[in-house]
């Protein structure tokens, strides 16, 4: 019911906030006589922020259509390299007419960017592919929307998860390819890869593992401390809700996209508060560079996509509740996960200084358990003033972060002829 309340209240906004932006721009058109008007530009900033505060916000697009590589500007181009019910894989393809320049981007090493499933769409992680491009062949896992499902496609668990990570890596080729899961995949994909190398297959040239719950217990902080504050029990109860019509979806049992952001913003109220007045004062004052950038954080930011029931009350189970995998107990598929049986994967955890979603050590719990993995190819990093989102978009991930994943990928990387595949 409440999934039906929320799906009305956003049909009943639309003509609202349409109007509220038509209106806005009546009072900034200088063809208006409206625009002539005292206090103009504020009644144009109230409108237009009444129109972003109950829009309905798509799944934005990735719009990445060239970068620089090698030196050179290089055409973008995005294609689906796997599609699977609940996950699509998505490979950024690269072009240039210049053959020194496509010599170089065939020797570069291929990295998959493992995206959250957490709330937050794979886009996300725009910042993060955008960079890797410059020196790297790149995929990305690109989550489907839960209620975009139908029924008949069955249920997605954290097994699930492991199976497509396993499945994405074999058809890659594991031989040439570095990981990089950034917060809620580290554990799947070190599952995957520990599952892997206990099967005698070959696994990734490394695995760079980025503000992650690796081992929940270590300076647990508000997101863990809910997750296990609460029983199984009381998750399904207040936070599963049936798929309404007319989404493909119908009938599935997930945890909905807005109550997930819901639970964003409840976080840190006051600096959404703050950063919304902003952006009136920055329309009033005509400063349009800030307020571009409110409105492209924010069309990221509020659009949200839904989680299966099963992966999402499997995730607060194994790996928040039971600690599974650093406890040495999580099973998949009647398997147990030995992440000591990796031996030929490098491992790089990286970590923010202020990260208030995966505490201090959370990720860096890896090396311990990667008994395996050599001390030499083992390597951690904790970047200083960054918070959880910093140590994968922005300057700080740009100017601090890239340069040490960059570096570890080559000192580890071996180009392999058999796996090398065209620009």
């Amino acid at each position: 019911m409440l999934y039906q309340i929320y799906d009305f209240q956003k049909a009943l906004l639309q003509p609202l906030t349409s109007w509220a932006k038509t209106t806005s721009e009546t009072f900034i058109n200088p063809a208006n006589p409206l625009s002539l008007l005292p206090g103009a530009e504020r009644f144009a900033a109230s409108y237009e922020l009444l129109h972003r505060l109950g829009k309905d916000y798509k799944k934005p697009e990735f719009g990445i259509r060239s970068v620089k590589a090698h030196g050179k500007d290089v055409v973008v181009q995005e294609i689906t390299a796997l599609s699977k019910p609940f996950c699509n894989l998505v490979r950024f393809k690269r072009f240039s007419d210049d053959v020194e320049v496509i010599t170089k981007m065939k020797q570069d090493p291929i990295v998959l960017i493992v995206a959250p499933l957490s709330g937050h769409h794979s886009t996300l992680l725009r910042d993060t592919v955008r960079t890797m491009l410059q020196d790297h062949k790149v995929y990305i896992t690109d989550w489907v929307d839960a209620r975009m499902v139908p029924n008949d496609q069955g249920v997605f668990g954290l097994s699930d998860y492991v199976n497509y990570i396993e499945d994405f890596i074999r058809l890659i080729g594991a031989n040439n390819l570095h990981v990089i899961s950034v917060c809620q995949p580290t554990v799947p994909v070190l599952g995957a890869v520990s599952l892997m190398a206990s099967r005698g297959e070959a696994t990734p040239k490394s695995l760079i593992m980025m503000g992650g719950p690796i081992d929940a217990r270590k300076h647990p902080t508000a997101v863990n401390s809910l997750a296990t504050n609460k029983s199984i029990q009381w998750f399904e109860a207040n936070t599963i809700h049936n798929v309404p019509p007319p989404h493909p979806g119908v009938g599935r049992r997930v945890y909905p996209g807005f109550l997930q952001h819901l639970g964003f913003i409840a976080m840190n109220p006051s600096n959404h508060m703050q950063s919304h007045w902003d952006f009136f004062q920055n329309l009033v004052r005509g400063d349009e560079q800030d307020a571009k950038a409110h409105i492209r954080f924010y069309d990221e930011y509020n659009a949200v996509l839904d989680m299966d029931a099963h992966y999402y009350l499997d995730t607060i189970r194994t790996v928040f509740q039971e600690c599974a995998l650093p406890n040495g107990t999580w099973m998949v598929n009647d398997e147990l996960v030995k992440p000591y049986d990796i031996h030929q994967s490098a491992l790089l955890t990286i970590e923010g200084e202020m990260d208030d979603i995966s505490g201090s050590g959370q990720t860096r719990a890896a090396h311990k358990l990667c008994k395996g993995i050599d001390e030499s190819k083992k390597q951690h990093y904790e970047v200083s003033g960054a918070g959880h989102y910093g140590i994968f978009s922005g300057r700080r991930w740009r100017n601090k972060v890239y340069p040490q994943i960059q570096s570890f990928i080559r000192a580890h990387h071996a180009n392999s002829p058999n796996n090398q595949d065209p620009n």
